[in-house]
Parts: structure tokens; sequence; C-alpha cells
């Protein structure tokens, strides 16, 4: 199966609760709370995260990434949702094409989808349903801190390998797998 590009989309919320547009506003203020965000302990190997009160029901996470972390590639299935870097600078690589939703393994994705954003403090976005991306932290020195939402609360995370124009579906997780 090949997937090709598609043009952006604006997903809505599978059922009433905030939107992307209210999860991101939500984030960049979070981010803004610089006693907040100063109170997160940082770990030198590993990322760290803080569960918070998000808008609506919306589940948010405070997460703190050493140099050099990542989260590999996933998407957060059914939900959508934003993130801004509060401290240091964070790279996105995404795809910019509609995938599957289920029943599927491997796909081979054309040329043309990836996409990738510099994340300085500051900085953020929103995203739609089951959009695939992966996180960064590349500096070799500095922490980076990052405020998280999504609506709704996470009902799994699919994890996927890459290999050039690859992508294979290797684990589905749920909420007990983090929490």
């Amino acid at each position: 199966m090949s997937v090709s590009p598609t043009a952006p989309s604006i997903s809505a919320p599978a059922v009433s609760g905030p939107t992307q547009a209210e999860l991101l506003d939500f984030a960049r203020r979070t981010a803004a709370d610089a006693a907040l965000i100063a109170s997160l302990p940082l770990d030198p190997e590993g990322r760290t995260w803080v569960r918070l009160e998000g808008p609506g029901g919306s589940e948010a996470w405070l997460i703190g990434w050493p140099p050099g972390t990542g989260t590999g590639w996933h998407d957060h299935a059914d939900s959508v949702g934003a993130f801004v870097t509060a401290a240091g600078e964070l790279k996105e690589y995404s795809l910019a094409a509609r995938l599957p939703t289920d029943g599927w393994k491997t796909l081979e994705l054309t040329e043309g989808v990836d996409r990738e954003r510099q994340l300085s403090a500051g900085k953020g976005r929103s995203f739609g349903r089951h959009h695939v991306h992966e996180v960064l932290n590349e500096s070799a020195e500095e922490h980076a801190i990052s405020v998280h939402a999504y609506y709704p609360p996470l009902p799994r995370i699919r994890r996927y390998s890459r290999t050039g124009q690859v992508l294979r579906l290797e684990h589905v997780e749920r909420p007990e797998d983090w929490q």
C-alpha cells in the first residue's frame, strides 16, 4: 500500500470538547508559566513528565527532554492535540499524508510527505487525529521542556519504525502503559 501526500486538513474532535485551537491556547499559556516550568524535575538521561489538568476534560502533560532524546515515530490515534516548547528547542518530523487508521502493518510512503519544524521556546503547533510524527531534542547540551494537551484523553498511542520510505506499525500502547 502506498500513501500519497494530501492537502492539510483540520480535524474536529470525535466528541464535543476542546478544539485544536483551544488546546494550543492552553499549551501556550501553560508554557508561559515560569514557576511551573521551573518546577519540573529534569533527569540527565531520560524524559520526565508531570500530568496536568487540561481544559474541558483533556489530557495534558509537562515533559522534560534531556539532550539527544526523542519520542520515535508515533501517533495519538483518535485524539487531536497541541504542544508548545516552553524552554530549549524541539524538532518535529511529521508526515503530510492521510494514513489508514487500522488494519495495516507496513506502508510505503511516497516522496514529498515529509515535513519538519523547529520549535523554539514559545513556539508550538496543533494537529488532528492520526497525526504521525516524532519529536526530538537535538541539542547536545541543553534540556528542552514542553507542554502537550490531547482530547479526548489518549485512548492509545501507536508506535512506528521507519526505514527510508517504509513505515511499520510496531506496537500499540494503552493508557495503563504510561500512567
